[in-house]
């Protein structure tokens, strides 16, 4: 009688191809890094008096920037940096203010004007970079690639990262449903609401960075 393959074996298997302990934790981290749910009201902000379509277009490019920012930055992230002389502090602070200055546009409705609602591309900045693919989503990736040694890691993190950048996409491409619900009274309060969740954001960003500047000091 023939042996039937146990599913210990078959665990060992799926081990050797993929670590689904090490997709999970990337995944989560970045989930909560880049925050998917989060980006929502920021987008629809940041794209709102766009045509539908030029709407669906840039949550495509946000992702895509995004994408190509993390996967350059977990390929050769330690030598651009060293190479530039910039820390990883710097790398934050920097970030911040740049989201510090994209929050005040919304607080004080400057993202209502045609000229910034229709010659901008938000989708590169600040969607793409810093919102999507900010330092702490940079210096994550860095570090689970750094530390996948094996095929199997080195599978899993690559994967974690696609997965994330598809869950973003999806979010953005079907957030556009509420603004239909909402209607032009929604969208403004919505960008004031983003415009103070990302000023937090900003802020928060900019005391990790001095933060660690002062205790490596």
């Amino acid at each position: 009688m023939p042996a039937v393959p146990t599913l210990p074996y078959s665990r060992k298997a799926i081990t050797l191809m993929f670590d689904l302990a090490v997709f999970g934790s990337l995944f989560l981290t970045l989930f909560v890094i880049m925050d998917p749910p989060g980006i929502t009201p920021i987008f629809l902000a940041l794209t709102a008096g766009r045509p539908g379509k030029v709407q669906k277009r840039m949550a495509f490019q946000a992702v895509c920037v995004a994408g190509g920012v993390i996967t350059v930055f977990g390929l050769l992230g330690h030598q651009i940096l060293n190479y530039l002389h910039v820390s990883v502090p710097a790398l934050m602070i920097a970030g911040g203010l740049l989201l510090l200055l994209i929050a005040l546009d919304l607080l004080t409705g400057k993202t209502d004007e045609p000229k910034q609602t229709k010659d901008v591309n938000v989708a590169l900045v600040p969607l793409g970079m810093p919102l999507l693919a900010g330092p702490g989503a940079i210096v994550s990736v860095i570090l689970a690639v750094q530390k996948a040694h094996s095929v199997a890691t080195q599978v899993s993190v690559w994967t974690a990262i696609l997965a994330i950048h598809v869950v973003l996409w999806l979010v953005m491409r079907y957030s556009l449903v509420i603004i239909r619900i909402i209607k032009d009274g929604g969208v403004v309060l919505v960008t004031r609401l983003a415009g103070m969740m990302l000023s937090a954001i900003a802020v928060q960003q900019i005391i990790n960075g001095v933060t660690q500047v002062v205790q490596g000091s």
